[in-house]
């Protein structure tokens, strides 16, 4: 009911199914918003399309964007870049459409600067012992690599008071329901629909 589109922004330590949550996310027809793309400079991992599930850049690339001043927000991870494009979410916000995005803890912290209204949802592991599990059975890092994106992910979810909302990804349907009704709840916010009802009665703003 708001005139400007809502950001909701899920994040959480790497391995913990951020990917997976979304894809399961953007197949629900119900579902009210666009999913704002990342750019990273990682390479591609087995199944994944440029512009669909990332912006594939060059590093100079990625610089480059961000000397324009071109990205909402940007983090180096395990040494690569990853990043929103600003242009698309202000467009698609302003355009009255909600924006979905999927972005890791550091990004979300400077979205949380720049965009306090926005609703920010981690995504948490049942435990340390499956989050090394699903690692593993991605099968894309080596052993060095799995280790740093352990400790990485413990100073991570240090990090989960800094958002509105905490998601056990336990089942991957069951976190969807839970992301689905944070979303509907909080378009019900008065602070999101009060200016619709201040028109409506002809209360004007000053």
């Amino acid at each position: 009911m708001s005139n400007r589109g809502m950001l909701i922004v899920l994040s959480g330590p790497s391995g913990v199914g951020k990917g997976t949550v979304r894809q399961a996310m953007l197949k629900d027809k119900d579902q009210n918003f666009k999913y704002s793309i990342s750019m990273t400079t990682r390479n591609k991992r087995p199944g994944e399309v440029d512009g669909v599930d990332y912006f594939f850049r060059s590093k100079m690339e990625f610089e480059s964007e961000i000397e324009n001043g071109g990205m909402l927000e940007y983090a180096k991870y395990v040494d690569h870049y990853y990043g929103t494009p600003l242009r698309y979410v202000n467009e698609t916000l302003e355009s009255g459409t909600d924006v979905f995005l999927e972005i890791e803890v550091n990004g979300a912290m400077q979205v949380r600067k720049k965009c306090p209204d926005g609703v920010f949802i981690f995504l948490t592991p049942p435990d340390l012992v499956t989050l090394r599990d699903r690692i593993v059975k991605r099968g894309t890092d080596d052993a060095a690599t799995i280790e740093k994106r352990l400790e990485k992910a413990r100073s991570e979810i240090k990090m989960m008071q800094n958002y509105d909302y905490a998601v056990v990804n336990d089942k991957v349907e069951l976190a969807v329901h839970r992301i689905e009704k944070i979303i509907e709840s909080e378009h019900l916010r008065v602070p999101r629909v009060i200016d619709i009802y201040k028109k409506m009665i002809g209360v004007v703003n000053r």
